[in-house]
């Protein structure tokens, strides 16, 4: 019988940059709208979606070997499990979100303190709860079932909402007067899962994987023929994880020069190799960067 690891993925609004990460990484899931449990071409891997609040109790109880939520949600469950690894992506892009305090534009309230008393609606009420007592506020943190933005003024005086980009909360005439939490995609295991010699292996893979295929999302690839008396002149340009790999052409005047660069400074790195002397310049995509 073929060992298995269970693995949780978050459904909702990360679900599918997860899916897309999964694929570059190597694995094509697939799985209907309605579906919770999607198929993956990998038969030493089982998938299960949960949303990303439920997660940690999921992995807690053992229902699931690990699975993909963000910290935020781990604090909010207080369950006991081990976070395994860091995977710093959100719905919008590679970065981290954050838990905010926003209160309508025309508000008076404008520091933290100015909460006294007030009405505050959030999904993430156990961790708000803990920041306000922290900081001597006495407020009213009232659970949220969805569409938090529209609150104030009249169901709430403020709300702590999660934001990738604050466009969100800009559109519905919010402003963010605090940050109480950052947050980002963690994997997270229980100790049965983690003590198994297996399941702990082939966890360190996936995360091996995902990682490199993070990694790979700010990188590219760049390929060039360089003649030998201008080589260093474009190793002194050329930035590089570790150094270049440089091959000699059947031209024995030329080199073939192979490197991996952050793709934001290909724009400004192209023009000034092509006037150092290196030719055939090929910039190409990347699946994984893994060190």
């Amino acid at each position: 019988m073929t060992k298995t690891l269970k693995i949780g993925l978050p459904k909702g609004s990360l679900q599918e940059s997860t899916f897309e990460l999964f694929k570059k990484a190597g694995w094509t899931i697939k799985g209907s709208s309605r579906s919770y449990f999607p198929s993956v071409d990998d038969v030493e891997l089982e998938f299960m979606l949960s949303r990303a609040q439920e997660m940690a109790r999921y992995v807690e109880s053992g229902v699931i070997d690990c699975g993909l939520t963000g910290t935020d949600w781990v604090m909010e469950s207080g369950c006991k499990v081990k976070k395994v690894a860091d995977l710093v992506y959100a719905k919008q892009g590679l970065r981290k979100v954050r838990w905010v305090i926003a209160v309508p534009e025309n508000s008076k309230i404008k520091t933290i303190k100015d909460l006294q008393g007030k009405r505050i609606a959030t999904e993430l009420v156990k961790f708000t709860q803990k920041y306000l007592k922290a900081n001597k506020v006495n407020a009213q943190v009232d659970f949220s079932w969805g569409a938090t933005e529209a609150k104030p003024p009249e169901l709430a005086d403020a709300i702590v909402e999660l934001t990738e980009t604050g466009s969100s909360l800009r559109a519905n005439r919010l402003k963010i007067i605090d940050t109480i939490l950052e947050s980002n995609t963690v994997v997270i295991a229980n100790p049965a899962c983690l003590n198994d010699t297996w399941k702990k292996e082939k966890l360190d893979n996936v995360i091996l994987l995902l990682k490199g295929a993070l990694a790979a999302e700010t990188k590219v690839g760049l390929k060039m023929n360089v003649m030998k008396n201008q080589l260093n002149n474009i190793l002194k340009i050329l930035p590089a994880l570790q150094t270049p790999t440089i091959a000699e052409l059947a031209n024995n005047t030329w080199v073939d020069v192979d490197t991996v660069i952050d793709e934001e400074a290909v724009r400004e790195l192209l023009p000034r190799l092509k006037k150092a002397g290196a030719r055939g310049i090929v910039e190409y995509p990347l699946n994984k960067v893994i060190d």
